[in-house]
């Protein structure tokens, strides 16, 4: 999912998405330059920078809507237009003071990408809907996937993955002037991909956000645990990349 361009969030989406709030315009559009496009802790543009950005609409009575695209690589998602697009929707509402859930529903699609090696050439596609809470400067969200997770299903895996969930928790505190730095812990879970292979695994990020005259700077370590025999990419030449490995990532974003 998406980068952001906020402190509560460094990187994609991205983790993990974050979604729109209701502000004095309802509308709002979001760019953003990243050195690697790291999804849930592993790298969709193949370790190399990515373009991204997206508009939300955001309705004062806590509906919403928005798109958020991305570059990715050729080499993760074949045959396409190495774009992602994400299109979600939700409701925002406090249930108690400084207490907020968030309900909705996200879909990834990848224009033109399929599964190389299958007939009927089956897509990366997935749509997913989730929960989630704020209080102060912690939050939390549940992601299951309502399709077979991102076209992993029998003709591709030999299983469906459908029923999948990602954990995704946040912390985020402003430490000095426009200077906050964020934390987060995110587990994923593959359905009855737990063993041969393990596509399970947790991410992590710890990084800081600067705001320049509105200008968002971004640096974050980000990792996985995730099994380098499963999550790994090879180029035209055969080149292997390791794309859940533990690497900095830089961003410069902008809302407007």
């Amino acid at each position: 999912m998406r980068s952001t361009l906020t402190a509560v969030v460094l990187a994609a989406a991205s983790l993990a998405p974050s979604l729109a709030s209701a502000q004095a315009s309802p509308l709002t559009g979001n760019f953003t330059l990243t050195s690697d496009y790291r999804f849930r802790g592993i790298s969709q543009s193949y370790m190399l920078p990515a373009v991204q950005g997206g508009i939300d609409w955001a309705h004062s009575s806590g509906f919403y809507l928005g798109n958020w695209n991305s570059s990715i690589s050729g080499n993760q998602y074949p045959n396409g237009a190495s774009l992602e697009m994400d299109f979600y929707g939700g409701y925002k509402f406090e249930v108690a003071k400084d207490v907020t859930l968030d309900v909705g529903g996200i879909y990834y699609m990848y224009p033109g990408a399929y599964y190389s090696g299958f007939a009927g050439k089956p897509k990366y596609n997935n749509f997913e809907v989730y929960v989630g809470a704020a209080m102060g400067p912690f939050s939390a969200k549940v992601f299951i996937a309502v399709t077979d997770f991102f076209g992993l299903d029998t003709t591709t895996g030999g299983k469906s993955s459908s029923g999948s969930y990602y954990l995704d928790l946040n912390y985020a505190t402003e430490i000095a002037p426009k200077l906050t730095l964020g934390a987060h812990l995110g587990y994923q879970s593959v359905r009855n991909y737990t063993s041969n292979p393990d596509l399970s695994y947790f991410d992590y990020k710890v990084g800081v956000t600067y705001d320049l005259s509105g200008w968002m700077l971004g640096a974050a370590i980000v990792g996985t645990n995730a099994d380098k025999n499963v999550y790994f990419a090879t180029d035209s030449k055969g080149s292997r990349e390791n794309v859940g490995k533990t690497g900095l990532v830089l961003s410069v974003g902008k809302t407007f």
